[in-house]
């Protein structure tokens, strides 16, 4: 039968029970990081007072927990590794941006030739202007291929139904639909109508 004496961060049953009857609780800021969470309780545990408060849902104690405790509490890791991790991922992040940015040149030919073979000829010009800046922009040229996917389907003379569901399947957020609603309408003669019609 397992050993039923010891509960998280190894803390017997008696040792948790005496701590919620000692330990008066203190509410953290909303918004607060583990650091500043910590720091309150340090202040308490300075001027001797017992003290624990909740941060997402585990209970940090005044005279018990350290940075890394929190740290292994909430996030499972240590501080240091915690902190090596968010390093990495930023890291990736950056030379995920780097590699995007130095194939701009290339999508931007790629992306001006599909918008050729999709939008009529008065439009290209503009589509030409357009693809670099929104190869740069947040979405990386995601909306691109959302307004070509739409414009395409107008074209060939779909219904405004029909391409309301394509731009609903989209996954749009309420920034990018809106960006892709005012490319349909720059780019389609149909634009205007569908745009209207899909925020209806």
């Amino acid at each position: 039968m397992p050993n039923r004496c010891y509960l998280l961060g190894g803390l017997s049953v008696g040792t948790l029970n005496k701590l919620k009857m000692e330990h008066r609780k203190i509410e953290f800021g909303a918004g607060d990081s583990i650091e500043r969470a910590m720091q309150d309780l340090a202040r308490f545990k300075e001027r001797g007072e017992l003290v624990y408060g909740e941060f997402n849902g585990q209970k940090l104690y005044s005279d018990v927990d350290d940075l890394d405790t929190a740290y292994k509490k909430i996030t499972g890791k240590t501080k240091a590794d915690f902190d090596a991790e968010e390093k990495s991922e930023n890291d990736r992040y950056k030379e995920e941006q780097r590699k995007h940015k130095e194939a701009i040149p290339e999508l931007t030919k790629e992306w001006i030739e599909k918008g050729n073979a999709i939008l009529d000829e008065k439009y290209r010009e503009l589509w030409a202007k357009c693809v670099p800046i929104r190869l740069d922009d947040l979405y990386q040229g995601m909306e691109l291929k959302c307004c070509l996917d739409i414009v395409s389907e107008l074209n060939k003379g779909c219904s405004l139904d029909e391409a309301k569901t394509i731009i609903e399947r989209q996954g749009h957020s309420g920034m990018s639909f809106g960006l892709v609603c005012s490319m349909i309408k720059s780019f389609c003669d149909r634009g205007e109508e569908f745009v209207n019609y899909a925020r209806s």
